[in-house]
């Protein structure tokens, strides 16, 4: 089995002031994985702040990025994020579009998907997608 890691999660670590070896040891028993969307709102993040702030963030998601397989959004995923898209908005349950892109992912993948501490609820609006709340 595997986990795609989606923002919230990472945020719900670094508030916590938790480590990325916490992290890795909690879900050691699976394969964790990056969508390239999770990448850039990390980095967007650093961009936000400045000074040793932004050194410390940028430090974070490099420390990540090197544990962490990176997944690129590909004519596949794009397709399933499409899909996705399409049967939720049929039903009026829309949701952030990098979130599409990450569950596409977990669900091309056949991963879950591991979110923040807080949850994401529209995740579960997804059939067949094991939606995992970091514990903390």
């Amino acid at each position: 089995m595997g986990l795609v890691v989606d923002t919230s999660a990472l945020v719900s670590y670094e508030r916590a002031e938790a480590d990325w070896e916490r992290f890795f040891a909690e879900h050691g028993d699976e394969i964790v994985v990056m969508p390239a969307i999770v990448l850039a709102e990390l980095l967007v993040g650093v961009r936000l702040v400045s000074g040793r702030r932004a050194e410390r963030k940028r430090a974070s998601v490099e420390a990540f990025v090197q544990r962490a397989p990176l997944v690129s959004f590909g004519r596949e995923i794009a397709e399933r994020s499409a899909e996705l898209f399409a049967k939720l908005s049929r039903r009026g349950q829309l949701m952030p579009a990098n979130d599409l892109a990450v569950a596409a992912t977990a669900l091309h993948l056949g991963f879950g998907v591991l979110v923040g501490d807080r949850d994401e609820e529209h995740f579960r609006r997804i059939g067949g997608l094991r939606v995992e709340p970091v514990t903390l």
